[in-house]
């Protein structure tokens, strides 16, 4: 049986968000998703909303406590923008919210977990949104830097590691691109300008975190998904190299490398649809690349060549050059419909080392949701989620390898720590290493939280 060993500093944790976790209690201002759920609450899985979420605005304590006694030594959350400023165009502070912030930061310090502060995790503020068309507009991203430096301002003193954004990727798509996010909007301009002010206040804030002289470090969170050609026919690798272009090189070149890869340039060209953009700003973005990145792998993104042309009159989108590829057989996480393949974590790895300067790294999400899973209730009223422990593992082993090899990954943080609130599917897929009863916010360690204790004690796993 082989032993799996993980370097002595490594960070073992977990990963959340503000407004997963936290609710909608003593906000001053809405979010998008807050809105959203007030206006079509049908949108949303047995119309549960992120009112409550997982209470951790009054059940924080709570939670440090789980996490000390699960040996886990970091976590990943968000600063509400909607919650910490109260106006937003001066970035005047809410006093409540920030003792609340400090509250929770102090106490994950005071038991020996490394807090890890994300800024922006998919909320916009309703009132930036419904005003400028959030990070459509350059404003909001002189917005964001008020909030950013108020953030850092407060809490930089204890806060050692700030992310500026998870997975912008993923939230442009959702709200100009696959009608996912409010305000879903099908417009592939909106979705390049988007991503392009996104980087822009990344860069903007980096540059602030910098003179501030703060002691931490500062990096993004991307969802880098490999893309993997259907075959090595040229058509299919063709379509793999635009996909990567689109959904992994927009943030990974310019934050690491200080600027774009010119063929996503040209394809945006060629389509009308380029951003609007100042030389400075593109002076900001080169200057000011990231200390490390946050990588999250939940599945990979296998493409192939298109079947057929796109329909000339439709709208442009990158998938006028690829289309997903089902791979028969492959092996899948029914409930949430998502293909698993822990080698793509190697993969990645591999990849960050020979392509981007082996940057410091971590794995900031990575697990496994299932539906309905009282099912696996013992007598004694605890989760035995032996699946979700399978995926670790195997995610793990891969990661192993590549730290063998040399890869500079410094930490995994697995998506969730308790069930958290997941937008639209709400609490459709559990993900937590501890189970959260919705009726009294009870929370449960599960088998694989007691199973992830173990391994962290030990620093390995058979």
């Amino acid at each position: 049986m082989n032993k799996i060993q993980f370097p002595k500093d490594f960070l073992w944790g977990t990963a959340s968000s503000g407004p997963q976790s936290e609710g909608y209690k003593h906000k001053t201002n809405d979010s998008i998703w807050d809105y959203w759920y007030k206006k079509e609450p049908e949108r949303f899985y047995n119309q549960v909303g992120p009112e409550t979420t997982s209470n951790v605005y009054e059940q924080y304590a709570e939670d440090v406590s789980i996490m000390k006694e699960l040996n886990l030594n970091s976590f990943r959350t968000s600063i509400q923008w909607s919650r910490l400023i109260k106006d937003f165009e001066t970035g005047e502070v809410d006093q409540e919210a920030a003792q609340f912030y400090n509250r929770y930061i102090d106490e994950m310090i005071a038991n020996g977990i490394e807090p890890m502060m994300n800024l922006f995790h998919f909320d916009m503020p309703y009132e930036l949104e419904q005003k400028y068309g959030g990070f459509k507009s350059r404003h909001v991203v002189d917005l964001y830097v008020k909030f950013a430096k108020a953030a850092f301002e407060l809490f930089g003193d204890r806060v050692k590691y700030w992310i500026s954004f998870n997975e912008p990727v993923a939230y442009t798509k959702g709200a100009y691109w696959h009608n996912l996010i409010y305000p879903n909007e099908m417009s592939m301009q909106s979705y390049v300008q988007a991503n392009y002010h996104i980087l822009l206040a990344h860069s903007l804030i980096v540059s602030a975190y910098r003179e501030g002289n703060y002691s931490g470090e500062i990096g993004i969170v991307v969802d880098l998904l490999p893309p993997i050609p259907r075959s090595e026919n040229p058509a299919d690798v063709e379509a793999g190299r635009i996909a990567d272009l689109f959904i992994n090189l927009i943030f990974m070149d310019p934050c690491v490398r200080g600027e774009y890869d010119q063929d996503y340039l040209n394809i945006l060209k060629k389509h009308d649809c380029m951003f609007h953009y100042h030389i400075e700003d593109l002076e900001a973005i080169k200057e000011n690349t990231v200390d490390f990145i946050g990588i999250n792998y939940y599945q990979p993104m296998r493409v192939k060549a298109r079947d057929s042309m796109p329909n000339p009159f439709s709208p442009f989108t990158p998938e006028w050059y690829y289309e997903p590829y089902e791979m028969p057989n492959r092996r899948m996480n029914e409930y949430r419909g998502w293909e698993i393949y822990p080698k793509a974590l190697y993969d990645i790895a591999m990849r960050v080392k020979n392509e981007y300067g082996n940057i410091k790294w971590y794995v900031s999400e990575n697990g496994m949701g299932v539906q309905g899973e009282e099912r696996f209730k013992s007598k004694d009223g605890f989760i035995e989620d032996d699946y979700r422990i399978d995926f670790i593992k195997e995610h793990l082993g891969w990661l192993a390898k590549a730290i063998d090899e040399g890869s500079n990954c410094f930490g995994y943080h697995l998506w969730t720590f308790v069930d958290n609130w997941s937008w639209t599917n709400a609490y459709k897929n559990r993900y937590g290493l501890v189970s959260l009863n919705l009726d009294n916010t009870e929370r449960t360690i599960k088998k694989s939280g007691n199973w992830i204790k173990e391994a962290i004690k030990n620093n390995d796993f058979s």
